[in-house]
């Protein structure tokens, strides 16, 4: 039945953004979930939608973001926090090692990410290790690159173009319910992804094989 599977990056095959925004929230005193309440509120047009879809430079975005947030009553140094952002987001072998074996068990796999370009005009990367990355997927698609961000649903319909299969043959995980609505819309089955083994357990169960190397092995290492 299913034919492709579609990850999110970022809190899914790596780790959280949003953990460390709710720590860098902790150190300043703002009310949990405030900065990612201004990336909500100021959709489509605000600077964070912008800088997704490949429409500002970091630096432009940077300044652009703190009057976002300052016309919502919080002071922040968006530097810093994607710093905070940029070392929390490691690879998850978990993640990877499942991935190999979709790909080993004839399915194929799609990363499908909002993300930004550097300031060189490089694609922005979490760390050096995840230079690589692209490699695992079959298809990688980044909203900076195409224009377009979740949860628009055009990006899912050109994930499915591009690897060929409708969304009733696809599955998609993502760690923020409204980018998996639109999804579950158009026919994927959708999981939320809290905990990672967790979700990796329910993507098992859905496909009909296993995911881990060996039992008991847990953990992001």
């Amino acid at each position: 039945m299913y034919r492709a599977v579609v990850f999110d990056l970022g809190g899914v095959v790596l780790g959280s953004p949003i953990h460390a925004i709710q720590a860098y929230e902790r150190e300043l005193g703002i009310e949990r979930n405030a900065i990612n309440r201004v990336v909500a509120t100021t959709a489509p047009h605000g600077a964070w939608s912008k800088l997704e879809r490949g429409e500002l430079t970091m630096e432009a975005f940077f300044a652009a973001f703190e009057d976002d947030c300052r016309r919502a009553g919080h002071a922040i140094c968006a530097r810093t926090m994607f710093e905070r952002m940029s070392v929390a987001a490691q690879p998850r072998p978990v993640m990877l090692e499942a991935i190999e074996r979709i790909r080993g068990n004839g399915l194929q796999v799609a990363a499908l990410t909002n993300n930004w370009a550097a300031a060189d005009g490089g694609r922005e990367r979490p760390s050096d290790g995840t230079r690589e990355l692209a490699a695992r997927f079959d298809v990688f698609i980044e909203s900076s690159v195409e224009g377009l961000r979740k949860p628009d649903v055009r990006i899912y319909e050109l994930a499915c173009s591009r690897l060929g299969v409708g969304p009733a043959q696809s599955v998609f995980l993502d760690d923020i319910g409204a980018n998996l609505k639109p999804a579950r819309e158009l026919g994927f089955t959708t999981i939320k992804v809290d905990d990672p083994e967790d979700a990796l357990e329910e993507l098992a169960g859905v496909l009909g094989f296993p995911l881990a190397a060996a039992p008991g092995r847990r953990g992001d290492g």
